[in-house]
């Protein structure tokens, strides 16, 4: 698994809904998706960088993605060796758990745009 796909599991994961509709604009205006689906690119920027379960990865699971980095550097002809490196990266970010509990705006706001943490977890 590369660099990527590691990013685009956990996106995945916690951006569904804008990664789904991104990927439809694509699918839908292939001559001009980069201009036409700009925006639905914007939205998953921002889903990943305000979601705080995606920012509690990104701080606990530091190490174990810095080392996945370097792996992919040391082995660019050989990604498949860096296949311990994605797999330790991705048990970690299964083990972050929320640290607050949502106000009762986020759950409702939440809930008719996103499903819930519980639906979304976890990798098979």
């Amino acid at each position: 698994m590369s660099h990527r796909q590691a990013a685009l599991e956990i996106t995945a994961r916690y951006c569904g809904r804008e990664l789904e509709q991104y990927g439809q604009c694509v699918a839908a205006k292939p001559e001009s998706w980069q201009r036409d689906c700009h925006h639905l690119k914007m939205s998953i920027a921002q889903c990943t960088s305000a979601h705080p379960i995606i920012r509690q990865i990104r701080q606990a699971c530091s190490e174990p993605f810095k080392a996945f980095e370097e792996c992919l550097r040391q082995n660019e002809a050989a990604m498949g060796n860096c296949a311990e490196h994605v797999r330790r990266f991705l048990q970690c970010a299964e083990q972050v758990q929320p640290t607050h509990r949502p106000s009762t705006l986020e759950v409702r706001w939440g809930s008719a745009v996103h499903p819930t943490l519980s639906s979304f977890w976890l990798l098979k």
